[in-house]
Formats: C-alpha cells, structure tokens, sequence
C-alpha cells in the first residue's frame, strides 16, 4: 500500500508564532496559528485537517460496504466536527461527530444504520483515531 506524507513548519513562540503546512506535494496548502487553533482566527489547524480525513475516509468506507451487499450508493456526504478540549489540562481530541447523509435505492434505515457503523469501525481512519474516547455516528438515508 502507499505511503502518504504531508509536512509543516512553525516559526516562533507557541502564541505568536504561526504556521504553514502541506498535504502531500503541495496538494493543499494552508497558513495556521495560535488563534486559527484555539480561538477563531484566520487559517487551518490540525483539527480541521483531522476532520476531513476522517469525514473523506468514512464515506469511501461506507460507499464500500454498501456496495459489497448490493447497495451501491448514489452517493455518501460525510462531514466530521473534530471538539478540542482540556483533559487534565491538556488540550485534547475529546469528541468527534460523523454526520452523514446517503442516497441508496432499495435499503431500509436498519439495514443502512448497519452498515454506517460497520464503515465507522473500519476505516482507516476511525481505527487511528481509537482513543478518542467519544465518536458519535448520525448517519441517515436521503
């Protein structure tokens, strides 16, 4: 399987320093900050791009799955919400929510519910992302 790279570099102090990162070979890059991560300032953070894996991974899982049982979707949009918290005071990955709409012909809302949490305990990504000690899945037929 291939190997997959993304690289970053930060200059200064941890508040009033910032950032630049790069997914990949310059498929994506973005400026981050103190503010853009734990206030609301302009740019990425760490979180974000965890989000997308997570969201792109999960939808590419249960598109999969549904199709190996003679669902093949129309389509899957996933979206993820990454929480940073204290723990221990620590800031931390405490909580991620999956909220996911699928367009699949002949499936009821069981056998769908099924498969969505089939797809959230193997990808890639939810398996790397195992202690995060709260994923929640809202996955729904559209």
């Amino acid at each position: 399987m291939a190997t997959r790279n993304g690289s970053a570099e930060w200059r200064g102090d941890l508040q009033g320093g910032s950032g630049e990162l790069t997914v990949g070979d310059g498929v994506f890059q973005g400026q981050y900050s103190f503010k853009s991560r734990f206030e609301e300032g302009d740019g990425t953070n760490p979180e974000e791009l965890i989000a997308a894996a997570h969201a792109s991974c999960y939808a590419m899982a249960l598109s999969n799955i549904l199709a190996e049982h003679g669902h093949a979707p129309e389509s899957v949009k996933a979206s993820a919400r990454v929480q940073l918290r204290p723990v221990d005071g620590a800031p931390t990955i405490a909580k991620i929510e999956l909220d996911v709409e699928a367009k699949v012909a002949d499936i009821d809302d069981a056998h769908f519910s099924e498969h969505a949490e089939e797809a959230k305990a193997g990808c890639p990504v939810s398996r790397a992302l195992a202690g995060v000690p709260d994923i929640e899945l809202n996955a729904r037929l559209v």
